[in-house]
């Protein structure tokens, strides 16, 4: 039976957020970040030697370019054909206007390489044993070039060769190529307010945080998936200790403070629904999908819920049990974090 809809008459409050993690001095961790303009170098090839252009792009930007070439624009990067060419001919002439855009938008990326060269520090002081990635590349994809995340969805990638920035989902909240008719029937209000320069540095350390921790294969259940994203976001928040927690979720203020107000009900809710250790996929993807609301939970609630209380319950565990190593915490199954956190938000 549909579980019955739940906080509809009530406002979504204001909350005061709880604080983040303590944060150690990582100034003495070296890393090296280097900057790659890629979409710049791609926008510069000459359309009357596109072939030629793309085995010099290849000699000085090996691997990224046959990546770019193959998984983004889907073009072969071994296709000399014409039909090739013109794919590329075609692309550069249709998106230079996107670049145009995105070098007004994002600027020289100078304070986005310092805040990323900041998280890998991080990242390096808590995994002395992961290589962090050394290049950062920018480029320019088509519009509909977006990748689903274990926290969200955005057009930022991670490779061998490097972090990736898709600048075409960077123009700008409030950007006409988002608000326009087509732009919304491609991405609604609730997924392009995120298509902001702000979200690029919390955009790839998310993608780091999917690559250092794989997550557990035998997650199935709601709660299964709201600890790993709760862990994700706990890494997050050690790597990032300033950003917002909008920026982190991809909450709205008010939907962030009001889920905080209502912490108890969304809990009694799940818990009442017998949703927690369910493992049935239709009945439990609301909580774990992006929207502009959680329907069960009413106008005003967030989507992807199960952010939030994934995230409260790994803090509650911690809380609880302050000496549990990082590494510990990322192999504990979710009913023995629930278990040990006694999480009965009020």
């Amino acid at each position: 039976m549909r579980a019955r809809t739940l906080l509809l008459t009530i406002p979504w409050l204001l909350s005061a957020c709880r604080n983040g993690p303590d944060r150690p001095d990582v100034s003495h961790v070296k890393v090296d970040l280097q900057t790659v303009r890629y979409e710049q170098a791609f926008f510069a090839l000459d359309t009357l030697d596109i072939g030629g252009g793309l085995r010099r792009l290849r000699a000085t930007h090996p691997g990224f370019t046959d990546l770019y070439l193959g998984q983004i624009l889907g073009i072969p990067p071994g296709d000399s054909s014409p039909a090739a060419f013109e794919a590329c001919r075609r692309f550069l002439r249709d998106y230079r206007p996107i670049l145009a855009m995105a070098d007004k938008a994002v600027g020289d990326l100078a304070d986005v390489e310092g805040a990323l060269e900041e998280a890998l520090r991080r990242v390096k002081y808590h995994f002395p044993r992961y290589e962090t990635p050394r290049r950062l590349y920018t480029f320019i994809g088509p519009m509909d070039a977006i990748a689903t995340g274990r926290t969200a969805a955005y057009g930022d990638i991670i490779t061998p060769q490097g972090l990736g920035v898709g600048l075409q989902l960077h123009l700008g909240a409030d950007a006409p190529l988002y608000t326009s008719q087509e732009g919304q029937a491609l991405y609604p209000r609730y997924l392009s307010r995120r298509f902001d320069p702000a979200y690029i540095t919390v955009n790839c350390v998310k993608n780091v945080v999917d690559d250092l921790f794989p997550g557990r294969p035998d997650d199935r259940t709601l709660l299964d998936h709201m600890v790993d994203k709760g862990k994700r976001l706990h890494l997050l928040d050690l790597f990032l200790p300033d950003a917002a927690d909008t920026l982190k979720t991809g909450y709205t203020a008010a939907q962030l403070e009001g889920v905080a107000a209502h912490e108890g009900l969304v809990w009694n809710h799940l818990v009442a629904s017998q949703l927690v250790h369910s493992s049935d996929l239709p009945r439990i993807r609301p909580y774990l999908s992006e929207g502009p609301m959680t329907p069960e939970l009413g106008e005003g609630s967030p989507g992807y819920v199960g952010l939030f209380t994934g995230r409260q319950i790994v803090r509650a565990y911690l809380a609880r049990h302050p000496e549990t190593g990082l590494q510990a915490l990322l192999d504990m199954s979710a009913r023995d974090i629930l278990e040990g956190a006694r999480y009965k938000p009020r």
